[in-house]
């Protein structure tokens, strides 16, 4: 009876894939993934890439006996996997190996047809092979091997299939994992044959759908790795077979992000885990922003941005965006604040208390100044439009839920997208009065000054250098919600910028 074991110590005894998708290098990847300890020893070394297989060198058998031994007289060895043994000598070798070792789980998938169909093993390896089928706990053939493990033909039905798998399991009193992915068709179930006592068997079949993919490589050896290494943490077939199979159509989904190989690809081993890795400084906060690029492009394309360019902007608009922007810094201000509450070092505190409070202090500016040259209509000072609302309502409810980071992202859009948009605008002005049209000429030539400040420029630096911090430190679930939460504002600071033209 299998002990499951947190960390499972896995070792794969099969061939070398300096292509890195299939053999060994698979099987180590497999292993992590499902959170085991993998170990190797070597049976064959291939010169192979993503197009098929040139060479195949096998090394003295005595060399693996060498690995095996050194490895099992000093490591405890909960699972192994056998994949490619290349004559009947290694095969043996191997045999004598579990027969004195016995590890609690045993995976053997036999590696004797190639994906174009043609033949691995000469007939006396072949014969071996089957022998040493007795000795697994699971075998995992695909249907062209398991045919030729039965010498009948490949199956070509599912049912036929499953009765192939059948007939296989009561020979070797095994249990055994028929696959249904050569079959033709949009699904590709598995199913597993296992042997319950007095010889009785039982089939448990997972359905699942086809992924439409050329990066097949190595999904073999991927499989079975990956199922000694669940089965040592489980100690339930059937379990185990539901997490693999649904962590390996993932890695098929997720394959094409790889860009390996100019033919079969290999499948994208860690793609659950990819939150989890490592970031450099920047590199998060660059995803949120690149994750916005059309939104951004959508801004750029405004009518009241471009009419604020030319000066052409209508006054009531402009009147209006300055009541809401006043609105806005007012409840901009105390999500800043609560940013400040929960900021996990003093230097991060200190800063978003300060830009809290210079909030307030442009915010009195407008009004003092601005608003009093260009005065909103009746009643619009006041009163919140429904994108401010909207906005400020989405501040604050992130505000509320307590974490420091997707509240750093919420508010990082405010200064990030105001800060490209203004220098833009203010480069273009500049331009413009270093070619004779004076800022006079321009009736919000000198609102469009204030973006040149250097103190916000600097303060945007810094919310972005933040908010990347907190990014690279947090969880992938927690990543994935200031992602959320980066393009929720961004999209009501198109929004912002927008309403001028439906509301005033």
């Amino acid at each position: 009876m299998t002990v499951p074991r947190k960390i499972p110590r896995v070792l794969s005894i099969a061939g070398s894939d300096p292509s890195g998708g299939a053999g060994i290098q698979a099987d180590l990847k497999s292993i992590a993934a499902m959170g085991g300890y993998g170990m190797a020893a070597i049976t064959a070394l291939t010169a192979q890439n993503t197009r098929g297989v040139t060479a195949v060198h096998t090394p003295p058998v005595d060399f693996l006996r060498a690995q095996l031994d050194a490895i099992s007289s000093d490591i405890a060895i909960d699972a192994v996997k056998i994949g490619m043994l290349a004559d009947a000598e290694v095969i043996g070798a191997v045999g004598e190996w579990l027969a004195r070792v016995r590890p609690a789980v045993v995976v053997l998938d036999p590696v004797m047809v190639a994906t174009s169909g043609d033949r691995l093993l000469a007939d006396d390896a072949a014969e071996a092979l089957r022998g040493l089928l007795t000795v697994a706990d699971l075998v995992t053939p695909n249907l062209p091997e398991l045919g030729v493990l039965l010498d009948e033909p490949t199956a070509e039905s599912w049912a036929e299939a499953l009765a192939q798998g059948e007939r296989l399991s009561a020979r070797i009193a095994a249990a055994v994992l028929v696959k249904g992915g050569h079959l033709a068709g949009a699904e590709c179930p598995d199913a597993l044959v296992l042997r319950e006592g007095d010889g009785v068997t039982r089939v448990v079949e997972v359905p699942g759908s086809r992924v439409d993919t050329r990066n097949t490589h190595g999904t073999g050896c991927s499989l079975s790795s990956a199922m000694a290494t669940m089965q040592a943490r489980t100690g339930d077939w059937e379990a185990s077979l539901r997490v693999v199979k649904e962590w390996l159509r993932g890695a098929l989904v997720a394959s094409g992000e790889l860009e390996v190989g100019g033919g079969h690809g290999p499948v994208h081993h860690f793609h659950h885990v990819e939150g989890s890795v490592p970031l450099a400084e920047g590199e998060f906060a660059a995803r949120m922003w690149d994750s916005t690029a059309k939104v951004r492009a959508e801004i750029d394309g405004l009518p009241f941005v471009a009419q604020l360019d030319a000066g052409s902007l209508p006054e009531r608009q402009f009147a209006y965006y300055l009541a809401q922007d006043a609105q806005y810094l007012n409840g901009f201000s105390r999500a800043l604040a609560r940013a400040s509450a929960l900021a996990p070092t003093e230097e991060e505190q200190t800063f978003w208390a300060n830009s809290a409070q210079v909030c307030l202090v442009v915010e009195a500016e407008l009004h003092r100044t601005w608003l009093s040259q260009h005065a909103p209509a009746p009643g619009q000072a006041a009163r919140q439009g429904p994108v401010t609302k909207a906005y400020l309502d989405h501040l604050l409810a992130t505000s509320a839920q307590g974490s420091y980071a997707v509240l750093a992202a919420a508010v990082l859009p405010c200064y990030w997208i105001y800060a490209v948009v203004g220098d833009e605008l203010h480069r273009r002005h500049a331009a413009r009065v270093a070619s004779g049209g004076g800022a006079a000429e321009h009736p919000y030539g000198a609102w469009i000054e204030t973006y040149a400040d250097e103190a916000f420029a600097e303060s945007t630096r810094r919310a972005i250098r933040y908010a990347d911090r907190a990014g690279r430190h947090a969880s992938p679930s927690e990543r994935e919600a200031m992602m959320v939460a980066f393009e929720q504002s961004t999209v009501y600071e198109r929004e912002f910028f927008d309403a001028p033209s439906k509301h005033a």
